[in-house]
C-alpha cells in the first residue's frame, strides 16, 4: 500500500495533487504545530500578471498550537476573497466552470482552520475525480508526541504502508535505509515542468490550483496529475 502524508494547505500548487492521486491513502495531519508565513493558510494566485497571495486569516494566538487549534478571524470575509479571485480571474477561459467550485470551498461555515482546508481539500479531490481515501492523522493510534521522521514511520506503520511516497523537497529530510529498515519502500515524487497559456506571455509558475483549472480544461488537469517522476 503506497502512502502519502502532508500537511494541510489551502488550495495549494499541483505537486499536492499529483501526491493525493498517486497513493493509495494519504494521511492528512491535523495534530501538527501551525506554521506561521507557511503555505497553511495561504497561497499564490495570478494578479496583472504577476503572483500574489491570497491568505484566510486567523484569530491572535500562540504561535505554538497545532492546526486543529487555530480558528479563523471573525473579520473573515468569504465574499472579499471570492471577488479577489474573480477579480483576477474572471476573463479566464474555465472561469464559469471553477468559480462555482471556489463558491462552495470558501462558503464553508466552519471557522476551525483545520476544518476548513479539510473541506476545501475533499471539495478538490472530488472534482479532479482523485479517490483516495483521506485519514486525519490524530485518529490513528501511534505515539504522537513523536517527531519528524520517527513520526512519519510510525504512521507508516499503523497504516500497513509498504511504500511511502514524499514530495521531493523531503530528500533531506527522510532517509531511505530507514524506511527500508522497516520494510518501506521511499520514493519522491518529483513533479515534470508543466506549462499552459496564461494570460501574458511570461508563464508564472506553482501557483495554486486555482490558476491551474482556471486555465485548463478539467479533464487536462487530471491528465496533468500524472506527469511527475518517482525517485
Amino acid at each position: 500500500m503506497k502512502l502519502g502524508i502532508m500537511q494541510p494547505y489551502f488550495l495549494p500548487y499541483i505537486g499536492y495533487w499529483q501526491l493525493l492521486g498517486a497513493v493509495d491513502a494519504f494521511v492528512l495531519y491535523d495534530n501538527i504545530q501551525y506554521t506561521k508565513k507557511g503555505w497553511i493558510n495561504r497561497n499564490r494566485f495570478l494578479k496583472n500578471d504577476s503572483d500574489a497571495l491570497f491568505t484566510i486569516p486567523l484569530r491572535k494566538d500562540s504561535d505554538f498550537l497545532n492546526v486543529i487549534d487555530r480558528m479563523i478571524a471573525d473579520e473573515f470575509d468569504p465574499e472579499r476573497l471570492l471577488n479577489q479571485l474573480a477579480g483576477s480571474y474572471r476573463k479566464a477561459p474555465f472561469f464559469s466552470r471553477v468559480f462555482p467550485l471556489l463558491g462552495s470551498i470558501v462558503a464553508c461555515k466552519d471557522r476551525n482552520l483545520f476544518g476548513y482546508i479539510e473541506h476545501s481539500i475533499r471539495c478538490v479531490a472530488e472534482f479532479l475525480d482523485i479517490k483516495t481515501p483521506i485519514v486525519i492523522s490524530s485518529t490513528l493510534q501511534i505515539d504522537h508526541s513523536l517527531r519528524g521522521e520517527q513520526k512519519v514511520l510510525a504512521l507508516c506503520r499503523a497504516m500497513g504502508a509498504s511504500h511511502y511516497i514524499n514530495p521531493v523537497g523531503g530528500q533531506e529530510l527522510y532517509s531511505k535505509p530507514a524506511f527500508k529498515e522497516f520494510g518501506i519502500t521511499l520514493e519522491f515524487l518529483q513533479a515534470r515542468p508543466i506549462r499552459y497559456p496564461q494570460f501574458s506571455n511570461e508563464f508564472v509558475s506553482n501557483l495554486s490550483i486555482v490558476d491551474v483549472l482556471m486555465f485548463n480544461q478539467r479533464e487536462s488537469v487530471v491528465g496533468m496529475l500524472q506527469e511527475y517522476d518517482l525517485l
